[in-house]
C-alpha cells in the first residue's frame, strides 16, 4: 500500500493510501476519524478541486515518463500488471537512474524509415519498373502502403489506448487478444527478426563480396566469403547493441543520414545525362521514354510474383513500436512517428519508380556502337530518339546487359556519384539488421516476463539501467549466426514475410475485436481508425500471406494455431483486460437476451439446478452428482445462505480451478428458509433461471432443534409453490465435511481447505473416514453397475431424465439402467410390456423392468414398530391433554405430529416402509438409486411426521435421489 500526504489551501493535510489489492484509493483526513474509499484518483481530483484542494500526483502525461519502470525487478511477476498510480509512484527513481529514452523522431521515425528503406530500394526497384511498368510499379507500391498504413492505423490507436510498455507487437497484442494470440505471434515474431537479421546480414556480405570480385580480392570461394563476412558482421552489430540503445540510436542516425544522401545522389545523377551512360540506357527525362516503360512488360513473372517480392520492402513499420519501452511517451511517439515514416518512405517509392521509368530503358547493350544505322529507318522505340538502337542484343541468345530488366545496379549507373549508392545500399542493410538485432530480444524479454511459456523465464531478466536484455542478444545473435551459416535465404525470406504479415493481421484484427467488444475501456486518444478498415486490413494481410508464398502462409498458420491451441491448453494465470473476454461477455449478454424471446418447448428442456451446497467444497458429493448430469447440458447454482457478508469469488475460482461447471450464488439472509426464498425466486438470468432445487438428506434430523426440520420441509413445499422440482440426495454415511476441513459454520477459513481433495493432517476417526471415502464416490469412474430407477409417480418424466443424462456421461456410462414399477399381480406381463413400449418412444435405453405385484402387501410389524418408537418424541399426544394447552403447543412446535394425522396417513406411512424393504430386496447393490419422492400436502402433514416417511424410505440404502419434478413434461415422444 502506497501512501502519498495532499496539502489543501485550507492548511488542513490528507493522507491518501492506494490499496493494491481492491484497487481504491483510501482518503484519511487528519483532525477527522474518516476514512472515505475514492474509486480512482480521477474521482478525487474532481471532488477536491471545487474545495481549492491540489493534488500532489503526476498526471498521466507526466506517468508517460514511467513507462518501462519494469515492474518484474520489484517482484510482479506472471502477468501483474502495475497501475498507473504505482507506476507514478515510481518516476523519481527512474530518473535518477539515468534511463534512456527516445522522442518521436530518434526512437520511431528514423528507425522506420531505415527499417522500410531495404536494400530493396537500390537493386530490385529499377527491375520491378521494369517488369510492371511505371503504372502498376505504383500500384504495387499503392497496394503495399495500403496494408502498412492500415496497420499503422490500427498499431497507433491500439498504442494510444492506455499505457504501452516495452515488448512492441507482442505487447499490443497480448493485452488486446489475451495470452492465447499475444503468445503465440510473440514467440514467432521475435524469431521472425532473429532471422531477419540473418537476411539483411547476409544482403550486405553479398554486396561485400561483388566489389571484392571487381577488384578481384576473394579470399575463398563465393559462398564461404559471405559466411566470413557475415560473421565478422554480425559480431560488430552485436557489440553495438550490447553497448546500449543510445549507442545504437547513434548509430542508426549516422546510417539514416548516409541512406538519405544515397537517395538524394540519385535523384541529383537524374537531371544530369552523361553521353557515356546512354550505351548503358540511361538517357535523361523524356516523356518517350516514360510513355514505353508506363505499361508492363512481364518476363517470366505476374503482377502478384512481382508484388511478392517488392512487399518485404513495405515492412518494417514496427521497427519503432518493438522498442515500447524505451519511448518517452510512446502514445504520442508510435502514430507519430509510424504513419510519417510510411508516408515519407511511399512518397520515395513512388518517387523512384516513376524516375527510373522515365529517363531509363528497358533493355540496353553496353556498347556504344549500337546507334541507329542509315539504313535501316523502321527503329521505334524511344532510344532510337536518341540515335541507339538496343534491338540486336534483345534478339541475341543471351540478351542485354543493361537498362530496367537486366541491370540490377541501374541505380548507381545514373546516380551522381556510384560508390554513395553502395554506401546507401550498406546503409539500408546494416540499419535493417540492427534494428531487427534490437527488436527480437526486447519482444522475446517482455514474453518472457509474462512467464505464458514455462521455461523461458531465464531470457527475462535485465541488465543494467536500460535494464538490457543480454541474455536475449546472445540467443538473437545465435539463431543469426546459424541462418547467416547456412546461407539458404531464399527459402527463409517468404516464411519470414509471413511471420511479420500474420503480426500485421493480429494487430488489424485487434482493433477490430476491440471496437465489436464494444467495452468501456476501449477509448484510444488516437481518433482516426475504423474498425471496418482494420478488418479489410487483416484480410489484405492474409490475402498477401498468400499471394507472397501459400506454402509458407499456410506453415504460418499451422505455427500460430499450434501455439494458440498450447497456450490455451496451458491456461496461463494472467488477466489483462483483454477484448476477447470483453466480447465473450458481449455475445452472453447478446445470446441471453436473444434467449429471453423464445418460448419454452419440451424438447428443450434442461435440469437446471439449485444446489444448496452452502460452501461449495463442503458437500462434495452432492456437487460432483449433480454436476455429473448438468455438465454441458443445463445449468448448475451453488446456493449458499449465508448470515455474514463476505466476498465469494475465491469460491468462483475454487470451481473453476475444480472444472465444475456451475456458478456459485451467495445470499445474505436471516435465517435459511428466507435465504432460499430468496434464491429459488432470484437466482439466475432471463431464461437461465433454475428449475429444480437440490438438497442434500438432512441426516442429523433428530439431534438438533426440530425448527431447523420445519425449515428445511418448508424449503421443499417452497419449490413446488414456485413450480420447481426438488431432488434429495442420500447417503448414509452424510454429506457435509466442512468439520473434517476444520471449516465449521465460520465464515473464514484458510484457502487451503478449499481443496478436500488433500487428505487432512490429523488422523480421522472411522466415521469422518468413511465420510470423506463416500464424499469422493462421485469422482471415480463407475464402472459395471446399475442405476435402478424406481418410478412409482408420473411427476412429468424428469425422474427417468436425470438417470437418463447421468449414463450418458462418462464416468456413468457403463451403468445400466433398471426400471422399477408398481403393479397388479394378474398384471405384471401387461404393465412391463406397456413400459417397455413406453421407454422405447421415449428413446430411453434400459437393461430391465421390474414389476412389483407386492407393492402393497403391509409392512413387516418390526419395521412398523420400529417407525412408530422413532416418532414418538415428536408426537403431540393431544388426546392426553387440554384442548387449549395442545393448540398452545401445536402453534409454538408445528412440528409437532398429532394422533389425527398418524391414523389418516397410516397407509402412506405403510407405503414408506414397504418400499424401503423392497429397495433392499431389490436395490442393495446399485451404485445409485433414483425413487419417485413421497409428497406430503402443506399444513396438513406435520414436518416431523414428513421427515420420518424420507427417513423410513431410505435409510440403510446404497447412494439415494429422491426425485420429483412439478408435473410439467421433461420428455416427449415426438422429433
Amino acid at each position: 500500500m502506497s501512501e502519498t500526504s495532499l496539502h489543501s489551501s485550507t492548511g488542513g493535510q490528507h493522507h491518501y493510501h492506494y490499496d493494491t489489492h481492491t484497487n481504491t484509493y483510501y482518503l484519511r483526513t487528519f483532525g477527522h476519524n474518516t476514512i472515505d474509499a475514492v474509486p480512482n484518483i480521477d474521482f478525487y481530483r474532481q471532488t477536491a478541486a471545487p474545495l481549492g484542494e491540489k493534488l500532489i500526483r503526476p498526471t498521466l502525461s507526466e506517468l508517460h515518463d514511467e513507462l518501462d519502470k519494469e515492474p518484474f525487478e520489484d517482484g510482479f511477476a506472471n502477468g501483474d500488471e502495475l497501475t498507473p498510480a504505482e507506476e507514478g509512484a515510481t518516476k523519481d527513481a527512474a530518473d535518477s537512474k539515468g534511463v534512456v529514452k527516445f522522442g518521436w523522431i530518434k526512437g520511431v521515425l528514423v528507425r522506420c524509415m531505415l527499417n522500410i528503406w531495404g536494400v530493396m530500394l537500390f537493386i530490385r526497384m529499377s527491375w520491378i519498373v521494369g517488369q510492371a511498368g511505371i503504372a502498376l510499379s505504383c500500384l504495387i507500391v499503392a497496394m503495399a502502403t495500403v496494408v502498412t498504413t492500415i496497420t499503422g492505423l490500427s498499431t497507433s490507436a491500439i498504442a494510444t489506448n492506455g499505457f504501452v510498455r516495452g515488448g512492441g507487437a507482442y505487447y499490443l497484442i497480448s493485452r488486446s487478444l489475451g495470452p492465447e494470440f499475444g503468445g503465440s505471434i510473440g514467440l514467432i515474431f521475435a524469431f521472425a527478426n532473429a532471422v531477419a537479421v540473418a537476411m539483411y546480414v547476409v544482403g550486405f556480405a553479398e554486396t561485400v563480396v561483388e566489389l571484392l570480385k571487381g577488384v578481384d580480392a576473394v579470399m575463398t570461394d563465393e559462398v564461404n566469403d559471405i559466411r566470413i563476412i557475415g560473421t565478422i558482421t554480425v559480431i560488430l552489430l552485436l557489440g553495438i547493441s550490447v553497448a546500449g540503445m543510445e549507442w545504437e540510436a547513434k548509430a542508426q542516425i549516422f546510417l539514416l543520414i548516409v541512406l538519405i544522401t544515397a537517395i538524394i545522389n540519385y535523384f541529383i545523377g537524374t537531371f544530369i545525362p552523361v553521353k557515356s551512360k546512354q550505351a548503358s540506357g540511361f538517357f535523361g527525362y523524356d516523356g518517350s521514354i516514360m510513355w514505353e516503360n508506363m505499361g508492363p512488360d512481364f518476363r517470366g513473372e505476374t503482377f502478384f510474383s512481382v508484388f511478392s517480392i517488392f512487399f518485404p520492402a513495405a515492412t518494417g513499420i514496427l521497427a519503432g513500436a518493438n522498442i515500447s519501452g524505451d519511448l518517452a511517451d510512446p502514445q504520442l511517439a508510435i502514430p507519430r512517428g509510424t504513419l510519417l515514416a510510411i508516408l515519407i518512405t511511399g512518397i520515395v517509392y513512388l518517387g523512384v519508380a516513376v524516375s527510373t521509368g522515365s529517363c531509363i530503358v528497358r533493355d540496353a547493350s553496353g556498347s556504344l556502337n549500337d546507334t541507329v544505322s542509315a539504313q535501316f529507318t523502321n527503329c521505334t522505340e524511344a532510344s532510337c530518339n536518341f540515335g541507339y538502337d538496343f534491338s540486336s542484343c534483345r534478339s541475341a541468345e543471351k540478351g542485354c546487359s543493361y537498362g530496367l530488366q537486366n541491370d540490377f545496379q541501374v541505380m548507381s549507373m545514373v546516380s551522381g556519384f556510384g560508390p554513395i549508392i553502395t554506401a546507401g545500399i550498406f546503409s539500408a542493410t546494416l540499419s535493417s539488421a540492427l534494428a531487427s538485432l534490437v527488436s527480437a530480444p526486447k519482444v522475446f524479454q517482455a514474453l518472457c516476463k509474462d512467464n505464458i511459456y514455462p521455461g523461458l523465464g531465464m531470457f527475462a531478466k535485465g541488465y543494467g539501467k536500460n535494464n538490457e536484455p543480454l541474455r536475449g542478444y546472445i540467443l538473437t545473435f545465435g539463431i543469426a549466426l546459424a541462418f547467416i551459416l547456412i546461407g539458404e535465404l531464399n527459402t527463409i525470406a517468404p516464411i519470414i514475410s509471413n511471420f511479420f504479415l500474420a503480426s500485421y493481421a493480429l494487430i488489424n484484427f485487434s482493433v477490430f475485436h476491440a471496437s465489436l467488444a464494444n467495452s468501456p475501456g476501449w477509448r484510444p486518444s488516437f481518433k482516426y481508425y475504423n474498425m471496418w478498415v482494420s478488418l479489410a486490413g487483416a484480410v489484405l494481410c492474409c490475402v498477401v500471406m498468400f499471394v507472397i508464398n501459400w506454402g509458407a502462409a499456410l506453415l504460418t498458420n499451422v505455427i500460430v494455431m499450434g501455439l494458440y491451441i498450447y497456450v490455451s491448453y496451458k491456461k496461463p494465470d494472467v488477466n489483462w483486460g483483454s477484448s476477447t473476454q470483453a466480447l465473450t461477455y458481449h455475445q452472453a449478454l447478446t445470446h441471453t437476451l436473444h434467449l429471453s424471446g423464445v418460448e419454452d418447448h419440451i424438447k428443450n428442456f434442461r435440469p437446471q439446478c439449485l444446489v444448496m451446497t452452502g460452501y461449495p467444497n463442503s458437500r462434495p458429493a452432492l456437487l460432483d452428482l449433480v454436476h455429473s448430469f448438468t455438465k454441458n447440458v443445463g445449468l448448475m447454482i451453488c446456493g449458499h445462505v449465508r448470515t455474514v457478508i463476505a466476498g465469494s469469488s475465491r469460491y468462483q475460482r475454487w470451481l473453476l480451478k475444480n472444472e465444475t461447471k456451475a456458478f456459485y450464488t451467495p445470499v445474505f439472509a436471516e435465517d435459511l428458509r428466507q435465504g432460499s426464498q430468496y434464491l429459488l425466486q432470484a437466482a439466475g438470468l432471463g431464461r437461465l433461471k433454475p428449475n429444480t432445487l437440490v438438497l442434500g438428506f438432512k441426516n442429523d434430523w433428530r439431534d438438533g432443534d426440530m425448527m431447523n426440520v420445519e425449515t428445511y420441509i418448508s424449503m421443499i413445499h417452497d419449490a413446488f409453490d414456485f413450480q420447481f422440482g426438488a431432488v434429495i440426495l442420500r447417503l448414509k454415511e452424510g454429506l457435509d465435511v466442512s468439520h473434517i476441513q476444520g471449516q465449521g459454520n465460520t465464515h473464514t477459513h484458510t484457502h487451503t481447505s478449499l481443496y478436500y481433495k488433500k487428505s487432512p493432517t490429523v488422523p480421522l476417526n472411522v466415521s469422518d473416514q468413511r465420510l470423506l471415502e463416500a464424499s469422493q464416490q462421485f469422482q471415480q469412474k463407475q464402472g459395471k453397475g446399475t442405476v435402478d430407477v424406481w418410478w412409482l409417480f408420473d411427476d412429468g418424466g424428469l425422474t427417468l431424465l436425470i438417470p437418463y443424462l447421468l449414463t450418458n456421461k462418462k464416468r456413468w456410462k457403463d451403468c445400466k439402467i433398471r426400471v422399477f414399477i408398481g403393479g397388479k399381480i394378474n398384471r405384471i406381463d401387461h404393465d412391463r410390456r406397456a413400459m417397455a413400449t413406453l421407454l422405447s418412444k421415449f428413446r430411453i435405453d434400459f437393461s430391465d423392468i421390474t414389476v412389483l405385484g407386492d407393492i402393497n402387501t403391509k409392512p413387516k410389524k418390526e419395521h412398523v414398530t420400529a417407525f412408530e418408537e422413532m416418532i414418538e418424541p415428536y408426537r403431540l399426544k393431544e388426546d392426553d391433554m387440554e384442548q387449549e394447552a395442545a393448540e398452545r403447543l401445536k402453534n409454538s412446535e408445528p412440528w409437532r405430529i398429532t394422533d389425527n394425522e398418524i391414523e389418516l396417513y397410516r397407509a402412506k406411512t405403510n407405503r414408506q416402509i414397504r418400499l424401503n424393504e423392497l429397495l433392499k430386496e431389490h436395490s442393495s447393490t446399485a451404485n445409485l438409486i433414483v425413487i419417485s419422492l413421497p409428497l406430503a400436502r402443506k399444513g396438513a402433514v406435520s414436518s416431523a411426521l414428513y421427515m420420518s416417511w424420507l427417513e423410513a424410505l431410505s435409510r440403510d440404502l446404497p447412494p439415494i435421489l429422491l426425485v420429483r419434478g412439478n408435473h410439467q413434461s421433461v420428455l416427449t415422444f415426438y422429433s
